[in-house]
């Protein structure tokens, strides 16, 4: 696998449904390439026609190479894999990034009852979803699964302190992706305005950010995609300015065994792959990197749990439930108060 692999959590896409001819002699730029192990894209609206495409498309390059140099679970030179392999309690250095995605994720774990645990690594391996190896399609041996999730758990004892980093157990390992590819959004995000564009949206893997408004003079229409395994279309549009996005799924990355379906999110305090009727969470937030945190800590909570943790935290939600077990069954949607004001 290419060190430049950040994740390989989800091919969710989200997008945007329309796209509209330039106005007032605006020109739309387009740009796009890979990153991450996904691919991103960044569509933005220059009014005055003056940005250089040649040195935002550097500068976006750039950007995001030193994201994965600070997140990167594949690359064993990143900042994430050293700490990892620091079997040891002693404090590291770490970059603004790195400290920055911990901290977020000790929140959302301390507010989505540890089920936002980026130190759970150990268990998402055993089950063949992580870094190291594809999918076993099927269950982990009873001790291996023990062992992995003994060693697991430790979000809330990882310690942040300026600029270094410790653990409180020197096993402790911690796995990034349903986190850093937002941070990535936000960093590409920051790219684009310092060039002086502030009517565009960017993209990674299926996360967004959006700001200001389309060419149309209107708030960005984004797909949310219905959770059916064996399609791709559009389940709502949610119109979107000035916040970041993000969709979890089970629908996408997942294995069957002797008839059972077992998804990638791990419910943190069982260690195993979720069993609810959730299928899709989105959410709104003020960056993409907590709107990635939190759809994947709410789609492992479920559906009950979840939007009273949302309604607690005044958070943009939308979650889609299967009718009934069947995969592929037909699906009805709860939202949280934030996201119906926000639609309204």
């Amino acid at each position: 696998m290419p060190t430049d692999i950040l994740f390989s959590r989800r091919s969710f896409v989200l997008m945007s449904l329309s796209l509209a001819a330039c106005k007032g002699g605006a020109d739309i730029l387009e740009l796009s390439g890979s990153t991450m192990g996904t691919g991103y894209s960044v569509t933005a609206v220059d009014h005055d026609r003056q940005v250089d495409k040649a040195a935002l498309q550097k500068a976006i390059g750039k950007s995001l190479a030193s994201v994965n140099a600070q997140l990167s679970n594949w690359d064993p030179a990143s900042e994430v894999s050293r700490f990892n392999a620091l079997n040891s309690t002693d404090p590291m250095q770490v970059s603004e990034g790195l400290a920055k995605v911990v901290l977020a994720s000790k929140d959302v774990n301390h507010a989505s009852d540890g089920q936002f645990d980026i130190t759970l690594g150990p268990v998402i391996e055993a089950w063949g979803f992580g870094a190291r190896k594809p999918g076993s399609h099927a269950e982990p041996d009873t001790l291996v699964l023990a062992a992995a999730k003994g060693s697991a758990g430790q979000t809330d004892g990882l310690e942040v302190k300026g600029a270094t980093l410790r653990k409180t157990r020197p096993d402790t390992q911690i796995y990034v992706p349903s986190v850093g590819k937002g941070y990535g959004v936000d960093k590409l995000a920051e790219v684009v305005r310092s060039f002086g564009l502030s009517d565009f949206m960017v993209e990674i893997g299926g996360d967004i950010y959006v700001s200001g408004r389309n060419a149309d003079g209107m708030e960005w229409q984004i797909g949310i995609e219905s959770p059916n395994a064996h399609s791709r279309q559009t389940f709502q549009v949610a119109s979107v300015s000035n916040l970041g996005m993000a969709t979890s799924g089970d629908y996408r990355n997942y294995f069957e065994h002797d008839g059972k379906r077992y998804s990638h999110i791990i419910d943190a305090h069982t260690g195993r792959p979720i069993t609810h009727k959730t299928a899709s969470v989105t959410v709104l937030a003020e960056n993409t990197m907590m709107a990635d945190a939190w759809s994947t800590a709410l789609l492992a909570a479920g559906t009950e749990r979840g939007l009273e943790i949302a309604n607690h935290r005044d958070l943009a939600v939308m979650f889609i439930d299967r009718k009934s077990d069947a995969p592929n069954s037909g699906f009805v949607t709860a939202t949280s108060n934030r996201f119906q004001a926000l639609q309204a």
